[in-house]
């Protein structure tokens, strides 16, 4: 039978990357490993622009808890996946406390701590097969639960939930049929990423090279380390990028990528991570690299995955896990049952008489970068659930040649729950959508027109 629990099943929290020895310790030593960190900060404050606001957001944790009834998996100072928790004579949990609304942190780094392992760093692939083994022992004790509503090995589906490196191990286990010797990837019903870079780390222009294994830095080398824990080996050689995931390990619909747009506030190395990445970026990962599309059978881009944006740091205070933007987005994904897919379709771009003129009529010889910003918010809310806005680095831009070659252009998705469900004395589903196009400088045979020029302006569109 289907499993009666949906939308609600154990969600596997899966952390990003941790750099130093330091930084692994304190990983090892947080129940949570960061998944528990709020924040009481707000980036925007209309009264004073120069701080920010107090907004308080307890942690995805705790909303979890007090929005939908979910709950860890400790008890009397125990993780039920350790070894050490007690079982009764017929092999069940004695406490019975993983349920289908359970929230299970997966610590692969307690391997590499020096507090509870052995100092060795788990590779991309060794942190995948621990991934698996997860999700295994995660199906085996639901089943013995006999309050967990499912009696079937095949009826078992979990939601991975993962930050920055994170979501590559996720992606490993997902697609890469040796990680997964079990097969228990197709037990995943959704995954959801922040910040993850699907497509590598750029540094000054430049993706982090193979030979450059201090501190595991390789792992976001998309020629070498990624096309290979990825097992994107017989599809790569038609594409230069490997944000891909085969539609057969899972379906590009069931995928959201949560993405970052605020670098000033990743203060990581003194802010010299920011610098190296530069514009376009959370801090450390380009905005460019943190979504996905789907792969397909036949080795070409399929559809892109969902993707959302919030002006938010790779981590930090203004953090992009600890946000009520990507909590927000993650609640309506996973137990949301409306998704808008928000495309623009451009039918004709007419062009300044001036402008023709200079070209001697010759629309071909003209270009230009059409800045497209982005606004989306749920009726009544002071945040966005996606913003992409030229000040922040974060619009989708479009030439003139691009164009005419592609008119349509995904820009974002939104997930929303039928407020029937929620609220029965306003059964409406609502949004706010804002959508801009900067009128952009012009180039005629690739150099600058600076006659008549004037600075870009916003045209909108309310919805």
């Amino acid at each position: 039978m289907a499993n009666a629990n949906a939308p609600f099943h154990p969600i596997i929290y899966v952390r990003g990357f941790a750099m130093t020895r330091n930084e692994i310790d304190e990983t090892t030593l947080d129940p949570f490993n960061g998944f528990n960190l709020g924040s009481t900060t707000l980036r925007a404050s209309a009264s004073n622009k120069e701080r920010p606001r107090k907004f308080v957001f307890e942690s995805p944790v705790i909303r979890l808890a007090s929005e939908f009834g979910y709950s860890d998996v400790y008890e009397d100072g125990l993780d039920i996946l350790d070894p050490g928790w007690e079982f009764d004579a017929s092999g069940k949990p004695t406490g019975n406390v993983l349920n289908s609304k359970s929230i299970v942190i997966y610590r692969y780094y307690d391997s590499a701590s020096t507090v509870f392992g052995s100092g060795k760093t788990l590779s991309i692939e060794e942190a995948a097969v621990g991934l698996a083994a997860v999700v295994k022992e995660v199906r085996r004790l639901l089943l013995a639960n006999p309050r967990s509503g499912i009696d079937k090995e095949e009826d078992f589906r979990c939601y991975l939930v993962a930050h920055s490196m994170g979501g590559l191990v996720c992606r490993a286990f997902l697609q890469n049929p040796t990680l997964d010797p079990g097969k228990l990837a197709k037990s995943v019903d959704k995954f959801f990423t922040y910040a993850t870079p699907h497509n590598g780390i750029d540094m000054l222009g430049l993706n982090v090279p193979s030979w450059l294994s201090s501190m595991d830095i390789s792992n976001f080398n998309r020629s070498g380390r990624m096309k290979d824990y990825l097992a994107l080996d017989q599809a790569y050689k038609n594409h230069d990028r490997v944000d891909l995931i085969p539609e057969s390990s899972l379906a590009s619909s069931r995928i959201f990528t949560m993405v970052g747009t605020n670098r000033m506030d990743y203060e990581v190395a003194a802010g010299l991570s920011r610098a190296f990445v530069g514009n376009g970026s959370d801090g450390l990962v380009k905005i460019k690299n943190a979504t996905l599309n789907g792969l397909n059978k036949d080795g070409s881009i399929g559809a892109p995955c969902a993707k959302a944006f919030t002006y938010r740091a790779h981590s930090g205070p203004f953090g992009i896990v600890n946000s009520e933007e990507a909590f927000q987005n993650l609640s309506r994904f996973l137990f949301g049952d409306v998704r808008v897919d928000i495309w623009l379709d451009i039918e004709d771009v007419r062009l300044p008489p001036e402008v023709l003129k200079s070209a001697d009529g010759d629309e071909k010889k003209v270009d230009a970068i059409y800045q497209i910003e982005l606004l989306a918010s749920p009726r009544g809310k002071l945040w966005s659930l996606t913003r992409r806005m030229a000040e922040e680095d974060s619009v989708a831009c479009m030439t003139q040649a691009e164009w005419r070659n592609q008119p349509s252009h995904y820009l974002s998705s939104v997930f929303l729950a039928n407020s029937a469900k929620v609220n029965p004395r306003r059964p409406s589903l609502s949004y706010s959508l804002i959508l801009g196009v900067k009128i952009p400088d012009y180039e005629v045979d690739r150099r600058l027109r600076l006659n008549e020029h004037f600075e870009g302006v916003t045209c909108s569109i309310t919805h």
